[in-house]
Order: C-alpha cells, then sequence, then structure tokens
C-alpha cells in the first residue's frame, strides 16, 4: 500500500437518501464534478436511493456511506449490491459499517458476536457469492458464522462487465480498522476522528494489515486501497446559516461522544472524562446539558468551522496528507449545495 504512488485526491459528497430529494441531489453532484455521491443507511434504504439515482447519472460513483451490514446476511447484501452494480452500468461501490450492538440486536433483531472477527468473515463470504456469479464457479463458502452453498442457475445474476463492487469497510476501533485493512478495497473514516487519531491510532494497524494481504496475495489487493476521509464540517454562505450549522455540529459532536463504541477517540485526546458526563446525560436525555459541554477546544479538534474558502482550506489541510478521498458532513437540515461548494473550494486547492 505504502509503496504505489498516491493517487489524486478524490472528492465526495452525501445525499440525505430521503425519497423526495434523491434526484435532483445525484443531479446536481454528478453536473458540478462530485467523484462519488454518498448514501447512508438512516432513515431509507440506500440501496434503493441508489438504484434511482443510476437512473438519472451516468459517469459519478454510487455508494452507500454507510450500509449496516449486520442487518442484513451476506446474501442478501450481495443481492443488493449487485443489482445496484447492474443498475448502474458498473459504478457501485459498498461501504459497509458494524452499527453497534444495541441497534443490531434491539433493532434489527439480528445476531451480534465478536464483531470485527464477523465482518471479516462477512466480507469474504459476500465475495465468494459474487465470484459464483461473476464466473459461474460453484459457491462454496463455510464459515465460523455464515454459510453459503447453495445457488442455482435460476438465482444467479448476469456477470457484470466492470467486475464486482469495491467493498469499503468503517471502522473507529482497532480490531475493525484491522479487519478494513485485511479483506476490504479501502477504509471508511468515522466523522468523530481527529486527524490525530487517524494519524497514531488508525493508519498503522491500517497499513500493516494491508500489507500483510497484498503480501499474502489476495485477489482484491491488486486495486489500489482507498482511504475516505468524512469531515464534520460547519460552514454557511451567511452569518446565520454558519451560526446554524455551528449549533448542529456541537449537538453532533455531543451525540457521538457520548457513545460508548467511541470513546477511544476521546481517551486519545485525554477526554475520557468528558465521555463519562455525556453518556451519564444522554441516558437521561439532557440534550442541551450535553451540547453545552461541547467547548471550543473539542468542537476544532474533530470539526472544521468557518466560511466556505477557510473550512476549505483547512479540509485540505488536515486531511489530504493522510486520505485518498474526502468528503465533508455537513449537519443534517444543512443546503443540499452547500457541500458541493465545499468540493469546488476544495477543487481548487488542487
Amino acid at each position: 500500500m505504502t509503496d504505489r504512488p498516491r493517487p489524486a485526491l478524490r472528492l465526495d459528497v452525501y445525499a440525505s437518501g430521503h425519497p423526495a430529494h434523491i434526484l435532483a441531489a445525484a443531479e446536481q453532484a454528478e453536473r458540478r464534478g462530485a467523484d462519488r455521491l454518498l448514501v447512508a443507511e438512516t432513515a431509507h434504504d440506500p440501496f434503493l436511493q441508489l438504484a434511482r439515482a443510476a437512473d438519472r447519472t451516468s459517469t459519478i460513483e454510487l455508494a452507500t456511506g454507510i450500509a449496516v451490514a449486520f442487518a442484513r446476511t451476506p446474501m442478501t447484501l450481495a443481492y443488493q449490491a449487485w443489482g445496484l452494480h447492474e443498475a448502474s452500468g458498473g459504478r457501485a461501490v459498498i461501504g459497509l459499517g458494524s452499527q453497534v450492538k444495541p441497534h443490531i440486536e434491539k433493532r434489527f433483531g439480528m445476531p451480534w458476536d465478536r464483531p470485527a472477527a464477523r465482518m471479516r468473515e462477512y466480507v469474504h463470504a459476500v465475495r465468494a457469492i459474487w465470484h459464483s456469479w461473476q464466473t459461474g464457479d460453484r459457491l462454496r463458502f463455510r464459515g465460523d458464522f455464515y454459510t453459503h452453498t447453495v445457488m442455482t442457475p435460476v438465482f444467479s445474476p448476469d456477470p457484470v462487465p466492470a467486475g464486482p463492487p469495491r467493498i469499503l469497510l468503517a471502522g473507529v476501533g482497532p480490531l475493525m480498522t484491522r479487519a478494513a485493512g485485511a479483506v476490504a478495497d479501502g477504509f471508511l473514516s468515522h466523522p468523530f476522528s481527529s486527524p490525530g487519531y487517524l494519524r497514531e491510532q488508525v493508519l498503522p494497524g491500517l497499513t500493516a494489515a494491508r500489507a500483510q494481504a497484498e503480501a499474502d496475495g489476495a485477489p482484491w489487493t491488486t486495486r489500489p486501497f482507498e482511504l475516505a476521509g468524512s469531515v464534520l464540517t460547519a460552514t454557511g454562505r451567511t452569518e446565520e446559516e454558519y451560526l446554524a450549522n455551528l449549533a448542529a455540529t456541537r449537538e453532533r459532536l455531543a451525540f457521538y461522544a457520548s457513545t460508548p463504541a467511541y470513546r477511544p477517540v476521546l481517551d486519545h485526546h485525554g477526554w475520557g472524562d468528558l465521555h463519562e458526563e455525556l453518556h451519564r446525560l444522554s441516558v437521561r436525555s439532557r440534550w442541551p446539558e450535553m451540547t453545552a459541554l461541547i467547548d471550543d477546544s473539542v468542537l476544532n479538534t474533530f470539526a472544521v468551522t468557518g466560511p466556505v474558502p477557510e473550512a476549505a482550506a483547512e479540509i485540505h489541510r488536515r486531511y489530504a496528507p493522510l486520505v485518498t478521498r474526502l468528503s465533508p458532513s455537513l449537519p443534517d437540515g444543512a443546503a443540499p449545495d452547500l457541500a458541493l461548494d465545499l468540493l469546488a473550494a476544495l477543487r481548487a486547492l488542487g
């Protein structure tokens, strides 16, 4: 991974995935030169909305950012991803994440145990299914968590000329980070990640795992590995817009920092006590008090703030040396074209 020439920085944009907005968002993103359209799995199925976007676009890549892996079996995910890849003419990129235990068990009703080990096997299983469809080889996958050994012609989609989609994995902790390096085509950094955390806690393990996969001759390692940085950003074209997005970014940071799975990021900066206080308040739904605890030091460590030109310059300064792709992560409710203005300013920086 480290021996190859560094690719040009790619610039991606998030869309809300709301059915009423996805077509216009996709058309605008392609028209304004975004390299990839990302749709997260929140209130709507990202595969369905991206498939709709495929009919209104022709060149932009279409990516889940992320889809919840453990809410689906590998076979279910394989069909959804392959369908998007077919519908888009080979433009699908599959970003996967584990979510957290309460959501997997209590929202989706699916099993949760050894998530990093399960994710490694999950990706191998999906690749095995896709290989069967692409080549016609018999499906023979048996693992500790999943078994897929039945695939008859009537249930096999046609091969895709572009080959199977790329798989990117999201992670925060060291086990999932290493899993991404070992089995995926790229890594999706969480928005709640500072440059220091990425540099010191994420990249060493990620790089080592990828280097081992390359040394082992893993077939997917013939494609360049992607490092995608999602950057919390509070910006605006007017003072009113900026202040509203700034307040929303503080709220989002308070939510992330209250989540036990993300405590290692705060521990890295010596703010473990902040997590304890935020988590205590979160279980009592005292959201305004939580937001008030996000002071400027925390805000400016995890988020980029300021008018569009200044924010773009700071995003580039912090993250361009670390990643191969960038996507500003703006608050829910931010103007849809604001992120595209940021991309335009980033592209002008080279």
